[in-house]
Formats: structure tokens, sequence, C-alpha cells
């Protein structure tokens, strides 16, 4: 979320840090771009975008030169593949997000991995469904993107949301996650996130943003109503110590030092919690930390992703006062 911490009147779960503001095109309509470049595809933006802030030059998201879909229940699934290599899946944050913001780490990790751009259930061209929102069905929308594109345990790279959505593959299916990259996803108790996320409030924020938005969207008219339920499945999620416990791979969280969306101490409960997991706290960083600070928000992912498997043991679970 580039939304100045919460926003009254928006509801408190914005869980991410951009959107597509782009035009309505459809698979195959974009011009031929080399790589899924799309260089003459339509501009785009993140929710609130700076002026003078530069994102990445490939429109993640919306370059359906790179796009595909994949059925998971009653919704087609959106997502892009770029690069060569080991599947890296990247899951966006919720309720504004797109994957255009991870746009700067999609551009350095496609260097060397094939990397799988997913925009989950509701976000950007990605079908709503029916069906009732639960992380049981998040977990098998990735699921049915993993079946089309990789037949063996990819890196799960989650933001916020997305990263909550990469625990929950990793408990139900472990043998699709590898290793697991999360930022801001904590410890999480229900009516920790609650109110109301109204489009109208978010046209006053940024008029432009949710009316090009719209445009992508397969059912715009069904907007509001996505917005209702994603807050009401919000107000009732909780990640605790027995659900963590089961995540067996190796995880690196990373967390702002200023985020009151996942506060610092839920994530160093999950790191606690987490059998193989670190921690990496991002100095001068809200929720977004990979936009706040990203030299150092990189590096640690960097460190992470290049060291082999058997050596990611965790950090030592210490033992502290609680009294």
């Amino acid at each position: 979320m580039i939304w100045q911490k919460k926003l009254q009147g928006v509801g408190a779960l914005l869980l991410s840090a951009a959107i597509l503001l782009a035009g309505n095109m459809e698979i195959g309509e974009a011009a031929k771009a080399g790589n899924g470049n799309a260089q003459d595809a339509p501009a785009i933006r993140y929710f609130m975008q700076a002026p003078e802030a530069k994102g990445s030059d490939t429109p993640y998201g919306n370059n359906t030169a790179a796009g595909h879909y994949a059925q998971a229940g009653d919704a087609k699934i959106y997502y892009e593949v770029y690069g060569e290599g080991k599947p890296l899946f990247v899951f966006h944050g919720g309720g504004v997000g797109t994957p255009y913001e991870i746009g700067q780490m999609i551009d350095n990790l496609r260097k060397n991995y094939r990397v799988i751009v997913v925009s989950t259930r509701g976000h950007g061209r990605s079908e709503i469904g029916h069906s009732e929102l639960t992380y049981e069905q998040k977990a098998n929308d990735m699921l049915a993107v993993m079946k089309e594109v990789a037949d063996e345990p990819a890196v799960l790279l989650g933001f916020s949301d997305g990263a909550y959505t990469a625990y929950k593959v990793a408990s139900m299916y472990p043998e699709r996650a590898e290793r697991i990259v999360a930022i801001g996803a904590g410890t999480l108790k229900p009516g920790f996130f609650g109110g109301e996320m109204k489009v109208a409030d978010l046209e006053k924020i940024d008029a432009a943003f949710i009316e090009q938005q719209k445009r992508i969207m397969p059912e715009p008219e069904r907007y509001q109503e996505f917005c209702t339920d994603y807050m009401n499945f919000w107000s009732k999620m909780e990640v605790g110590e027995d659900f963590l416990r089961t995540i067996e791979c190796p995880v690196l969280l990373i967390a702002g030092d200023e985020d009151d969306h996942a506060p610092l101490v839920t994530m160093v409960e999950a790191e606690q919690y987490i059998p193989k997991s670190s921690l990496c706290i991002v100095p001068k960083a809200w929720h977004t930390a990979f936009l706040d600070n990203f030299d150092v928000t990189w590096t640690a992912i960097e460190q992470f992703l290049q060291t082999d498997k058997a050596q990611l043991t965790g950090s030592r679970k210490v033992e502290y006062n609680r009294k």
C-alpha cells in the first residue's frame, strides 16, 4: 500500500502497495514486445504513486503479450511468465494490489528464474467467481496456476496477502514449495483488520486509478461486491502458532520496522513459530519495505535465494523473558 498508513474511510486493510492503471486489452491484443516487455502497452502506475516515483518498464499484471489464464474452480486466474530457469511465483498484496507493485524485484528475478507473476482472484484480470472467499480457495487458485507451468517445487515470493497465500500453499501442498520469501505477513488475530473498503472512497483518493482499474477487470460492476466480501474475509482471518508450525520449507520473513499492518512483534512471533525461518528487519520502512528500502530488501532476498536449501535451517529460536 502506498496510501499513507491507515486511511480513514477506506477501511483498515488495503494490503498492497500498487495498482495497475491500464487500458482494457484482451490476450493477444498487445503488440509483441520481445520476452514480454510490452513496450507499446499502456502506461501503468500503482495506487497513489508519487509523480517522481518510477516503476518498472514492464506493465506487470497487464502485459497481455506474456499473459495466460488458468481455470481454478469457478474463476479464471490470470498470470504472466518471464525469464528462464527454476520456477519462482510472485503473489502480490491484496485489496488494491497488483503485480506491478513488485515490479523492480521482478525485473531482477527474471534474469535468473522463470518468474510466474499471478494476479490473485478478484484482482486485475483475474475473475472474482461466486464461491466464498477463503485461504484454502486462494491456495487452490495458485495450485491451478502451478499445475499449468511447473512440475517441480518452486520458490514462492509473496507480499502481505500474497505472503499469507504462500504460507497456505506450503502448508496444504508442501511438495510445491521449495522456499518462501514472505514480506509483511506475521501472526494475525481476528478483528485486527475491520471496517469497510468502499470504491467511492478510493475514487476520492485516486479517481484515475479506479477508472483504469475497472477497465481491466472482467466484471467491473462487481468491484464493490468484491471489496465488501474481501474485508469480511479479512476481519475473520487468524494466523497463529499451530498453523505456522505446519510450514516445513525454509522461509525468509521481511519486516519493515514501521509496519502497522504487520507490526514487528507479529513478525518476530512468526519467525519463532515457523521452524526453518529467519527474519530480516528493514530500517526506516513501512509495510512496503521493498519500496521504502529496496537495497536492504533485495540484498536479503538475493542471499536467501542463492543459498543452498540444505543450509537454510533457519535462525536459532531463543527463549525470551515473558514475565
